[in-house]
């Protein structure tokens, strides 16, 4: 039996997806959760065999919560959803060591295949999405292939995690509390990240990561 934990912020995903995963006899879904702290924490506490995460959540995103579910337990395998087919989201979970990407319009067959796939220690990428995969490796003639992203080069990952909670609007306070940090070290996370990136202002580091993927307008 395949256990599987559920983490999207939308309510109605995850009762979507558990409706379709409880018509399957050799699946079972043994918890859910609505961001990436919380996923974290279930993940911890409940072992599942895979993870169905969605990529763009608040707080935590998707890329993040999966280095640290993998951190934790490298033997689980994480299967991402998104909304969205840019290469960044593909590439960015990859990287995190997600063994599936899946678009939320994929049809329940491909996403019991998509279990069934990594459960044997495979990686399944909707068939959507392998171009990118192959014109990042084989770029045509007069292409260029860009390195990784300066993101994933550049920041720390507790950098990464204080990037997105100050582009989605939170001050020093709320963060500190949030990752229960002190302010001060926040503040010094904030200095940090305006240095390494060259940019001046909170929109400027507020840009930065709606074009590196880390927040996104809507999902």
């Amino acid at each position: 039996m395949t256990a599987v934990v559920l983490v999207d912020d939308h309510a109605m995903m995850r009762a979507g997806i558990r409706s379709i995963l409880e018509h399957e006899e050799t699946i079972t879904v043994v918890g859910e959760a609505n961001d990436g702290r919380e996923a974290i924490e279930l993940t911890a506490r409940v072992v599942p065999d895979v993870v169905l995460i969605d990529v763009g959540m608040p707080g935590l995103n998707g890329i993040e919560a999966t280095r640290k579910i993998l951190a934790e337990d490298p033997k689980v395998s994480v299967i991402a959803l998104s909304m969205h087919s840019d290469e960044r989201y593909l590439h960015g979970m990859l990287e995190a060591g997600a063994r599936g990407y899946l678009l939320k319009t994929c049809g329940a067959r491909e996403l019991i295949l998509a279990i069934e796939t990594v459960q044997r220690g495979q990686i399944y990428i909707t068939s959507e999405l392998t171009h990118l995969l192959v014109d990042r490796r084989y770029p045509r003639a007069g292409q260029v292939q860009h390195g990784g992203s300066r993101l994933s080069e550049e920041l720390t990952p507790r950098e990464r995690e204080v990037l997105q909670l100050i582009a989605e609007g939170q001050t020093s306070k709320q963060i500190s509390i949030r990752l229960g940090t002190a302010m001060k070290t926040i503040e010094s996370h904030r200095t940090n990240l305006i240095q390494k990136l060259d940019l001046h202002s909170i929109a400027d580091l507020t840009k930065y990561a709606l074009r590196e993927g880390l927040i996104q307008l809507s999902d």
